[in-house]
């Protein structure tokens, strides 16, 4: 019997303190993945605002060229002539974690025809934005400007600038 016994001491297994060790450091390693996932995230919903803030500026070009250079499109015009997919479907498309947001100036016998175009971060669920940034392009240069707290206006620095 006394064999057995010894046996049983010296095949020791896990405590409990070692495995709420290991169970304590998957954890972190689990926080840190989900925040660095979050900043990839975030990072992937901006360069995809910016890039589709120029997609939008070129089919306006398109748009006003192609209308005697007299207007700019709307959304749903822009749509109608095959210029933009069908994420730019309502008066506020919200795509890649940003929301759209476009007004258009008429032509008048004071100011010639214009737009400005807004991107600014969706909320995701009252918990925390799909971006940082908030991005504005207007027709008069055709820059994107850059806010980091606000929605963005052409006041606020160019991208890189």
């Amino acid at each position: 019997m006394k064999p057995l016994q010894n046996r049983h001491k010296n095949q020791r297994g896990f405590s409990l303190i070692e495995l709420m060790i290991v169970i304590a450091i998957i954890g972190i390693l689990i926080a840190v993945g989900i925040t660095g996932y979050k900043a990839a995230m975030r990072a992937a919903n901006e360069a995809a605002a910016v890039k589709t803030l120029r997609t939008i500026a070129e089919q306006q070009m398109l748009y006003f060229n192609s209308h005697q250079r007299s207007s700019f499109g709307t959304f749903e015009e822009m749509r109608k002539e095959n210029l933009l997919d069908a994420r730019f479907d309502g008066a506020t498309p919200t795509f890649d974690g940003y929301v759209y947001t476009m007004k258009v100036i008429p032509k008048s016998t004071t100011s010639q025809a214009g737009y400005t175009i807004n991107a600014d971060p969706q909320v995701a669920d009252g918990v925390g934005a799909t971006g940082r940034n908030h991005y504005f392009v207007s027709s008069d240069t055709n820059t994107i400007h850059v806010n980091d707290t606000q929605p963005a206006a052409e006041s606020d620095p160019p991208i890189g600038g």
